[in-house]
């Protein structure tokens, strides 16, 4: 669409989510002068969201499927509140083209891309088609909706190691690696399973898994005039399980020169037209040690690791989510955007890295967020919030920016020593121990990294159970000396200085 549309009056914006993404939505419609409306569950009837938005409505009992992810609840109250518009955040129903579409045909705005465009992009097997008529290469791999017999006679024709994958989801559900022809069948049935739990959709599909290769997304911006540009690229090769833990901007690896990086933004943009595509998204692709890249998938939403390409570019994309959703045009080009420093985000969880990174839950019982000079948190937590087993474990995200990539990392250590979250189990010791790996320092990883070259530097807890018990005993000694020669009253219960006053006026 090239004509000029009529500007959207966006007063009031529901947002439909949670957390610490609710927060950021919140924060930049109140720069924007617009008012905003929260949804909650039970579990956060207090929750920093609720407590932020202009009006909070009830959805329901703390499980998704029974408040956060009924289209039905979150339209109700869009329609009671009066918004103008919905914001989806990312998870739960920022992927779902049924929930835009109910948004569109209820006359409210949709902040984010045309149904279409999600519906085509969240199918794998459609998007990976789309883009590969628009020129950009993708991984060798077969269509969802095949038998798991022709699913087994397939990856032994493409050759091992390969990746199951789910074929409506994404953010690691449904996905297993397959080394072996003997465990092909199991990984089928595992990951059909979780498929159908977490999407309702159990279809999956396989993929030739390249090794030693970089996960490089590409962020990308475009309006409804046919304005489609590219905001660099992020590192997210540090994973666990296919859950990213760390994001860098730009990549620190050898291969992404300034001819790759302007030959993959050019393919992430041709990607995005191939859809007609309008708001904010993310093109993710591999990057292997040759250089070679290809196209993954695409997220029609805004990313968790968003803040470090605001830090590099100075582009508020929430912001510019609204203005698109608005009906203007892009206030800036390609050719306005540098690269500006270097930022890095660590995702703070609640779980342990000393026992297998289980989940922990509990209250907060003492938050304290580090600050300074390039340092900014995203969170919706704080002192006394209760963390629970019903959502995603993130608490917070550490971001720290640099003019160089040692400084944002010497940051990034300091903000960590000054975090604390106290009454749980978090990642910060995984984070602290990864800023400790040389190879982690000098940017040599891949997405292997984490569960193949690194560990973490077990506590050793009897090692030093003696030497703590003699401190505490000598730390306890030395404050009992002090506190009575400062408030231990003598025998006559007043102070020598008075009994001295007395004496001289009774001997005057």
């Amino acid at each position: 669409m090239t004509e000029q549309m009529p500007t959207i009056n966006i007063k009031k914006v529901l947002i439909a989510n949670r957390g610490e993404i609710a927060v950021r939505i919140i924060r930049a419609c109140q720069e924007l002068g617009i008012l905003t409306v929260a949804v909650y569950s039970d579990a956060d009837r207090e929750a920093l969201h609720v407590r932020y938005a202009d009006e909070a409505y009830h959805i329901g009992p703390p499980p998704p499927r029974e408040s956060y992810l009924v289209i039905e609840k979150l339209i109700d109250v869009a329609l009671r509140s009066g918004v103008d518009a919905i914001h989806p955040g990312f998870g739960f129903l920022s992927e779902r083209a049924e929930f835009a579409e109910a948004a569109v045909q209820s006359g409210l705005v949709w902040i984010g891309p045309s149904p279409e465009a999600i519906r085509i992009m969240g199918d794998k097997e459609m998007a990976r088609e789309t883009v590969k008529a628009a020129g950009v290469p993708v991984i060798p791999g077969t269509e969802p909706g095949l038998s798991n017999e022709e699913l087994i006679a397939a990856a032994a024709a493409m050759g091992y190691p390969v990746m199951v994958k789910a074929a409506a989801g994404g953010g690691g559900k449904g996905m297993r690696i397959v080394e072996k022809p003997e465990d092909m069948p199991n990984a089928l049935i595992s990951a059909e399973r979780e498929a159908a739990n977490a999407f309702g959709d159990g279809r999956v599909y396989i993929e030739k898994l390249v090794t030693g290769a970089r996960h490089i997304e590409f962020q990308i911006l475009a309006d409804h005039y046919g304005n489609t540009i590219h905001l660099f690229e992020r590192d997210c090769s540090i994973q666990r399980r296919h859950q990213k833990l760390v994001e860098e901007a730009p990549s620190p690896s050898n291969e992404m020169t300034e001819e790759l990086r302007a030959e993959m933004g050019a393919m992430a943009v041709r990607a995005a037209e191939s859809v007609n595509y309008v708001g904010a998204g993310t093109i993710e692709c591999l990057l292997d040690k040759d250089g070679r890249y290809y196209f993954l998938e695409m997220n029609t939403r805004i990313q968790v690791e968003h803040p470090i390409t605001e830090l590099i570019t100075g582009v508020d994309l929430v912001q510019e989510q609204i203005r698109v959703a608005r009906g203007r045009r892009l206030g800036i080009a390609q050719e306005d955007l540098t690269i500006n420093g270097h930022a890095i985000e660590c995702r703070i969880n609640a779980e342990d890295p000393y026992n297998n990174f289980m989940p922990s839950v509990g209250k907060i019982t003492t938050y304290i967020a580090p600050s300074g000079p390039g340092v900014r948190v995203d969170s919706g937590i704080f002192d006394g919030y209760e963390v629970t087993t019903y959502y995603d474990p993130m608490l917070a995200k550490l971001i720290c920016w640099g003019e160089t990539r040692g400084m944002a990392l010497l940051r990034m250590r300091r903000a960590l020593d000054e975090y604390k979250i106290m009454g749980l189990k978090t990642n910060i010791p995984f984070h602290q121990n990864l800023l400790d790996s040389h190879r982690f320092l000098a940017g040599n990883y891949d997405t292997n990294f984490v569960e193949q070259r690194f560990e973490m530097q077990e506590e050793d807890d009897d090692e030093f159970a003696d030497v703590a018990a003699i401190l505490a005993v000598l730390v306890e000694h030395r404050f009992r000396q002090e506190n009575a020669q400062r408030i231990q009253r003598n025998a006559r219960d007043t102070s020598n200085w008075k009994w001295v006053g007395r004496y001289e006026r009774m001997h005057r």
